[in-house]
């Protein structure tokens, strides 16, 4: 860009130059109205662009023109959000104060009020996602033994394979423990990642635990709302170990959580991590070099979302949906043959044991590639057998015989790939075994084709 013909002007103790913020608000003036574009005329009359409107308010678009919008959370009304001028700049590395004061309060209000030690915006620490969060955290961390579960969430895997200062240890959870962790066996050897769903007094233990034993309890409550009373006056109660923090500053208790799953939105990527003020000074230096920071817009939009009032709104309607679907999951798997030995009470998602299938069907693999022939998705369980750097010889994996559904998507999706489960099982019982396991494509053949293209 030439600057003889640019005016520099003013600056306004900001970064970017007046000259480019008067650019950019004269193409928003001319151009901000969509009418005005015939790709955007385009783009909205495809299937699925319609605007959906809600008590006369503009909700955000979708891509899929059947997404599925949960009960009771539809309705409610969207915000609207001013941009203001600072918020083209970078926002802090640990967030935008106002963001980070809502997220200590609703903490607070929702699990400390009997509590002296309160949470500040001193104790958050806004991310761009989870993984980044889980990623600072392992940058400031010491050199540690690092426990871990069998099987647990992907992510994971990649953590403790790239920052080798922690030394990973794998713990197997079983069907016979309802894949549960055993709080005596975490006494033996204390565990510093990401945990199975606990709650109670299970939770309360698993706290003091650590706390006994300074050793850092690092809580992924992504899932914390996903929870299936069977009561249900229960419906609306959601689990957080911050209820049995006892000092916010002195209890080595860190808790990553975030917008993507509790309020499903993903895309914002806008999270947090929750811990003791020490520990948020230090992810501040992380995210430096690591991120730089979260989206500063969409900070200033998410904290409407954060309302005590519509979170409560929100909850009561998620779990009622949800654990709708999981029953009628749950009860279409049973009448394929497919019984869930452990029915989740927690996230939306089924571990499911094919060992009582013919083989090969049996492996999680296979079961895989034959509902792609049927265009449908299952995770192979052996995914999900973390193994950090390649460390252990997965031949023999405990996982093999598992794969994981999710009943998340919307149920005319979840009933059409419950039927592609029918249609290889019926054709398991009418061709036998011999009829799988072979005629898939390799992966290296579509890198070949792809070659052809380039």
């Amino acid at each position: 860009m030439s600057g003889a013909s640019t005016p520099l002007g003013g600056r306004s103790g900001r970064s970017t130059p007046l000259h480019l913020r008067d650019v950019v608000h004269e193409v928003v003036r001319h151009f901000r109205n969509e009418k005005d574009s015939e790709a955007h005329r385009i783009f909205r009359n495809s299937a699925g662009h319609k605007p959906k409107v809600a008590n006369n308010v503009l909700l955000p678009q979708t891509v899929n023109p059947d997404e599925e919008t949960v009960p009771g959370i539809d309705t409610l009304e969207a915000p609207v959000i001013p941009l203001p001028e600072d918020s083209l700049e970078y926002a802090p590395t640990t967030g935008v104060k106002a963001l980070r004061e809502a997220v200590a309060a609703m903490y607070n209000a929702e699990y400390r009020q009997d509590k002296l030690s309160q949470y500040t915006f001193e104790n958050v620490c806004i991310v761009p996602g989870g993984r980044s969060g889980l990623s600072r955290v392992a940058a400031v961390v010491g050199d540690v033994y690092c426990s871990y579960q069998v099987p647990d969430y992907t992510a994971y895997d990649q953590v403790l394979s790239a920052f080798r200062r922690l030394v990973p240890v794998p713990t197997a959870l079983d069907a016979e423990n309802k894949y549960r962790l055993d709080v005596n066996q975490i006494k033996k050897d204390i565990r510093t990642q990401g945990l199975e769903v606990i709650e109670g007094e299970e939770l309360e233990e698993l706290v003091h635990v650590c706390r006994d034993a300074s050793a850092t309890l690092i809580m992924d409550e992504f899932y914390s709302w996903y929870m299936y009373p069977e009561d249900e006056a229960e419906l609306g109660k959601t689990v957080s170990s911050a209820q049995y923090v006892d000092n916010v500053n002195s209890d080595p208790v860190v808790i990553v959580n975030g917008l993507t799953k509790n309020w499903r939105l993903p895309g914002w990527r806008v999270c947090w991590v929750l811990g003791p003020k020490n520990l948020i000074t230090a992810l501040s230096q992380a995210g430096s070099f690591l991120d730089g920071g979260a989206n500063h817009p969409l900070q200033l939009a998410a904290i409407p979302l954060l309302d005590l009032e519509r979170i409560r709104l929100e909850k009561l309607a998620l779990q009622k949906h949800f654990k709708a679907k999981r029953d009628h999951v749950l009860k279409r798997l049973d009448e394929l043959g497919l019984h869930v030995a452990v029915p989740p009470q927690a996230t939306f998602y089924i571990w499911l044991n094919l060992e009582q299938l013919p083989a090969p069907l049996n492996n999680g693999l296979t079961f895989f590639e034959e509902l792609l022939k049927e265009k449908t998705i299952v995770i192979p369980g052996i995914f999900f057998d973390i193994n950090p750097a390649h460390r252990r010889n997965l031949f023999h994996s405990s996982c093999h015989h598992f794969v994981r559904l999710s009943f998340g998507p919307p149920l005319a999706d979840l009933d059409k790939g419950l039927d592609a489960i029918g249609r290889v099982l019926k054709k398991a019982r009418r061709e036998g075994g011999h009829a799988f396991g072979h005629s898939y494509k390799k992966s290296i053949e579509g890198v070949h084709q792809l070659d052809k293209h380039v």
